[in-house]
Parts: structure tokens; sequence; C-alpha cells
């Protein structure tokens, strides 16, 4: 397929939809968006009923260039409104059109699905750069890994991608495996196993892990597995995989693994492995810090090696990635005479996720950067456990040598009263009413993390102290 040629025609997509089509685009079908805030020409509107009827605004997204526009079959369509495909139902049909993108693509194609508790949506990231090295790579653009986003990605593949890398996401058992058989991965990559999502699961992770497994669901034949060694679930994916015919491979700190680390040495922005490949040695640098991403290039690495391409060209691409915005992004702001780096991590959290973030920010040498403040919100969905996780993190934060402790939430209060008085910076119900008492206590010389899970809406703890501090 040329660059310039359509994503789809119009007949091909009213086929794969199984719809009926009421008049045709006048220019070519660019790509999918079930947004119209974000919505280009040439895109076709899926009108989803999610939070809000996507049909609602099926107006709006013609007024934005929309090519056509996916509907009900009963929906009354605005005056001067044509270009529709009425299907059953849009969800069902987007999935429709993901498989009918799944089956074009060429026999040499090769699809890589990623889940895990936490390091998806990095996980992609470095696939996607290292796999550019050897071809044509079709990823997601964000974390699109529910039971939209998978279809949604599928939909938008072109049919000449050399690799297509697929992140999938689950709250709850059974959501998986819908979304691994629309995708047929030829590899099955689990960053790992933790406490996420754990409280919508009787058994706990255990629940999790079995939640996590049904990805091999959607393997195709002779598929590869590419599982945490170090996980103490290792056995149950292992298994699991073993029962659908794949052939494993793993990764981790653990010498038994296949890809493993025989060195990761951190700096303050940037990390360098040395790591152990069957009897082969790689070197490579990270952008990023962090043991747990650390790990998780191990499980890229062996993803490289299973399909046989040359490790040292393509980890190159690995230097040159940084955190994304919610995921460790590093921002230095001014302060006075001085600087405040702000190292955000407030898009979700986890335990493990928590602890690895903490661990990051008592990397940071204290030469530059001399205090250490940790802003921290409720991990949610923990179930039962829920205040036993976060009085847990005591030991991570003394670890880390955190200085000040800044927490939101009914749970993070718990774990405040439990630390030292020389510890506590303040406590607030919730992140509103802690903006205040974060961004008038920073002082130059602060290194200070943020972190919370997504309802704990940290995002404008963020947003205040970058308002406050002009970026440096």
């Amino acid at each position: 397929m040329a660059d310039d040629a359509p994503l789809w025609t119009w007949d091909a997509l009213v086929a794969a939809a199984e719809g009926r089509a009421e008049g045709a685009p006048a220019g070519a079908i660019t790509g999918f968006s079930i947004d119209t805030r974000s919505l280009a020409p040439g895109e076709v509107f899926v009108a989803l009923t999610d939070q809000r009827d996507g049909h609602e605004f099926v107006g709006a997204a013609f007024e934005r260039g929309a090519a056509a526009a996916l509907v009900r079959t009963d929906f009354v369509a605005p005056a001067g409104v044509g270009m529709l495909i009425r299907v059953d139902d849009p969800l069902s049909a987007l999935g429709r059109i993901a498989v009918a993108a799944r089956a074009r693509l060429r026999s040499q194609a090769r699809v890589i699905a990623v889940t895990g508790s936490a390091g998806k949506t990095g996980t992609k990231e470095m696939l996607r750069a290292c796999l550019a090295t050897a071809g044509k790579v079709h990823a997601p653009e964000k974390s699109f890994n529910n039971h939209w986003g998978v279809p949604l990605t599928l939909a938008r593949m072109p049919a000449d991608v050399d690799f297509a890398v697929v992140e999938i996401g689950m709250n709850h058992a059974g959501e998986i495996s819908p979304l691994t058989r629309m995708a047929r991965p030829h590899i099955a990559v689990v960053t790992n196993v933790l406490p996420v999502h754990v409280g919508n699961f009787a058994d706990g992770e255990a629940g999790v892990a079995r939640a996590k497994a049904e990805i091999f669901e959607g393997l195709e034949p002779g598929g590869i597995a590419v599982l945490p060694r170090d996980s103490k679930h290792y056995a149950l994916l292992s298994a699991a995989a073993t029962a659908r015919g794949a052939r494993v491979v793993t990764f981790g700190t653990t010498t038994d693994a296949y890809a493993g680390a025989r060195e990761i040495k951190l700096g303050d922005t940037g990390s360098e492995i040395i790591a152990e490949i069957g009897s082969d040695v790689v070197r490579y640098k990270l952008g990023t810090v962090g043991v747990h991403i650390a790990v998780n290039s191990l499980a890229v690495i062996a993803t490289l090696d299973a399909l046989h391409l040359p490790l040292d060209k393509a980890t190159a691409p690995l230097a040159g990635i940084t955190p994304p915005v919610g995921r460790g992004a590093r921002t230095v702001l001014k302060a006075g005479d001085g600087a405040i780096l702000l190292i955000d991590e407030g898009y979700n959290a986890n335990p493990a996720s928590m602890r690895a973030a903490i661990a990051v920010l008592g990397a940071v040498s204290r030469e530059n950067y001399p205090r250490r403040v940790a802003v921290m919100g409720d991990m949610l969905e923990l179930g039962e456990g829920a205040e036993a996780y976060h009085l847990g993190l005591a030991d991570a934060l003394a670890a880390a040598e955190v200085d000040a402790v800044f927490a939101c939430g009914p749970n993070m209060r718990k774990l405040y009263e439990a630390l030292p008085q020389k510890q506590r910076g303040a406590c607030a119900p919730d992140s509103a009413a802690l903006i205040e008492h974060v961004v008038g206590a920073l002082q130059p010389g602060d290194v200070v993390m943020v972190k919370g899970s997504l309802g704990s809406r940290m995002a404008p703890i963020v947003a205040a102290i970058k308002a406050r501090f002009g970026a440096g």
C-alpha cells in the first residue's frame, strides 16, 4: 500500500462493517475517530455509546471534516448529513472492521500483543521504536487497550505494515479474551502480574494472573509467549501459554531468565543495561530511569530476539525514548535562583508502580536536588487489602530517604499518620485540597514526584506546580 493510498476503500469498509451505506465520501478514508475534539479530516466517526451517546456528535464530526460516520440503524441524521454506514451497533461493527483489518495483513507481518499490570504503554513504545529499525510499524498513539481501544487500533492499521503492536488491558476477568482473539498475535508479552484491580477478583492476584493469561487464547499457531520469570505467577502463566501451544521465552533478573539482566546502572536521566540473551551478551542504553523500566526493556529484547532481529541495531532507539506525560516525564522548573525537578507519575498507580516511582525519586542525586518530596494520592481498586498496601509503602519511603511526603485520600492518610513526624509535609482529603500545601512548600533544590491512581486526580497538582514555577 502506497503512503498516499486510502486506509480503506468505501466498499471494503461497508463490507467489513456488515452495514448499509448511505452515500459515499468524496475523499479518501484516512482513519477512525470516536472523539470529535481530536477528529482529523478524512476520518470515519464511530458513534459509540459510552459515557455519552456519540450519535449526538455526528453533526459536529462532519463539520470537522469527517469522511463518514458509523451509526446505528435507527439513527435520525441531521439535515444535510450523508455518508453514513448504518449498523446494528457501532462498537460491534468497529470490532468487525478490526477483524477484517487483521485478516488483510500480509502473511509475513507479525503482530505483538502486550498486557500486564503495569508498563504496557512503555513497553509498547519501546517495541514501536525498536521494530521501526526493521520495517513499517503500527501501534496506538495512546493507551488504547480496552474494549474500544483495541478494535480502534486494529481498524486504523494499514494493510502493508511489517509489525503491529497492540496493547491489551483489563479490569475484570473475561475482558482480554475477545480482544486477543481479535488481534491474533504471533507474540504475546506479559510484563508483570501485580495487585492492580485486585479488588475485582475474589482470589486476588491469582485471579489477576488468570485474567492476564487470557491473552494466549488468541495466539496464532506456533506463537510465542514472553513471560516475566521473576513473577510469583510465572508457573500459572507458563502453564496457560503452553496449553495453547506457545513457545515460552522468559525475561527478568533471575539467573534462569532467557533474557536476563547481568547489570543495570541507573543514572539521573537514563540507564545502562548489560543483558544476557541465551548465550549472547547485549549492551544498550535507556533514556528513562527505573529498575522496573529496565526489566520491561528485557521483555522487549526477548521479543526482538524471537523475531530474529539484530539486537545491536534494534536496541539503539531505546536511548532516545523519554517518559511520557504522567508516566515519569521530567521537567526542570525555575525556582528563584535555583531549580526544581518535577517527576510526573500522575497517570495511574498500584503498589508495585508506586514503589518503583519512590525508588526512582530516591535515585536522583542530592548534588543538584538535595531534598526529595513525594506527593502521593490513593491507589484504587485494591479491595480489602487497600489499607495494608498503603501502609506498606513506609519502608519504600524510608529506603529512598524521602524528606517530605504530601498525601491525599483516606488510605494515604493512614500511611501519612504512620510516618515519622519529620517526613510529614501535609495531608488533605483530596488532590484539590492538597495543591496549595504542595505548591507553597516547594523550594529551590527540590525533586518532587507526583503519583496516584487516575481516580485520585493527581494531574491538577502537576499542572499547578508547572503554573507556579516556569520551565527552566
